[in-house]
């Protein structure tokens, strides 16, 4: 099987997203909460540590690199609270992850979703942009729209809506005209993380569970990002990151991919990072289902887990590829860690060093296996 690529991004090495915290930028960001600091001085921190870590990540060789999630608590709160009609609040309930249990932050919609021109993401990302040299990309993640309809985030629409379906209209015009401002900043790699599909496969493995509904619900989320994606520059590479929960190096979900595969399929994304770091992902034999509809498709292999530091060993790493590469063709195949670092400020129980050594191990097999890497 061959097939030709338009684009670039993903790379044969990739960085999913978000880093480890510093322990200076976690005592500031308390003690902004605190009162102790101004946001001013908070501010100087966060800089100063997202310049540390994008001069890191140049030095490692990564082709696009992120300011590592700094500028945020969660991977995804603080961008839905951003846009127009969603607010934050306290749910009074934690996520369940296996072993361990977050804060209890959450949104909730107090109004029509709309494009807030004025986002603090935008400012975040331009100081990004200026700190990235010539030949590499800064990449922008946010959190998929489909976690608007999740988690009682959705619970108020009725309030603002006559229908559902215009509901998910105006979800999706908020998301194309926040890429679109992106891509004017100068974004050219944008990537939506979104645990939606891990926890759909969840409920579609459950024999007790209403599957109509989840199915419904894989429908809507298709048609959501499909309308988020449709008509953006050609030059903007748009990918998303499959995500079963990283809290503190725990986890919420598990599952074969291949229940939501005819979904994945479907969504026009430039490509796809999938975790497969250990035996909860299921097998590589869904591969083709899910790149046979659009074979200019990467799928990046989440093989290097970000939650532990042993280092896995590169031939098997290496024969893992090989092995998914009987499904997808290699030229289509690229390799990243499972997840981020830390999805949420607390992050995951391995030191910066470990957190390096790891990309690192991801950008050595690469090179190993592809040519052009």
């Amino acid at each position: 099987m061959t097939t030709t690529l338009t684009k670039t991004a993903p790379f044969r090495y990739d960085v999913v997203g978000s880093l480890l915290r510093p322990a200076s930028l976690k005592a500031a960001h308390a003690d902004l909460a605190a009162g102790k600091i101004t946001a001013k001085q908070e501010l100087a921190v966060q800089r100063k540590e997202i310049k540390r870590i994008v001069d890191e990540q140049v030095k490692l060789g990564l082709k696009a690199v992120t300011d590592g999630e700094f500028s945020r608590s969660w991977w995804h709160l603080d961008f839905l609270w951003g846009l127009t009609g969603v607010d934050k609040y306290d749910y009074h309930q934690s996520y369940k992850f296996k072993g361990d249990h977050t804060r209890t932050d959450n949104a909730e919609l107090t109004g029509k979703v709309a494009y807030n021109p004025n986002h603090p993401f935008f400012e975040a990302f331009s100081y990004l942009q200026s700190l990235v040299p010539n030949g590499v990309l800064a990449k922008q993640t946010i959190p998929s729209p489909t976690m608007l309809f999740r988690d009682n985030r959705s619970d108020n629409w009725s309030k603002f809506y006559d229908t559902w379906d215009a509901y998910l209209a105006d979800v999706a015009k908020a998301y194309h005209q926040t890429i679109e401002h992106f891509y004017e900043l100068g974004c050219r790699y944008i990537q939506l993380d979104d645990t939606t599909w891990a926890f759909l496969i969840s409920k579609l493995n459950d024999p007790q569970a209403d599957h109509q509904t989840y199915e419904r619900w894989a429908t809507d989320a298709v048609t959501v990002i499909n309308a988020v994606l449709a008509d953006l520059p050609a030059d903007l590479t748009v990918t998303t990151h499959i995500c079963r929960g990283n809290f503190k190096s725990t986890y919420l979900f598990s599952g074969s991919y291949d229940v939501v595969a005819p979904y994945l399929g479907q969504l026009n994304y430039d490509g796809l990072f999938l975790e497969y770091d250990n035996q909860r992902a299921g097998g590589f034999e869904v591969l083709d289902q899910i790149w046979h509809q659009d074979q200019n498709k990467r799928i990046v292999l989440g093989l290097v887990t970000s939650k532990f530091p042993e280092l896995e060993d590169p031939n098997a790493l290496t024969a893992r590829i090989q092995a998914a590469s009987a499904k997808v063709p290699l030229t289509n195949l690229a390799l990243s860690t499972q997840c981020g670092f830390a999805s949420t400020e607390e992050g995951n129980q391995l030191t910066e060093s470990q957190q390096w050594a790891k990309l690192k191990l991801v950008i050595d097999t690469a090179k190993s296996v592809w040519q052009d890497a």
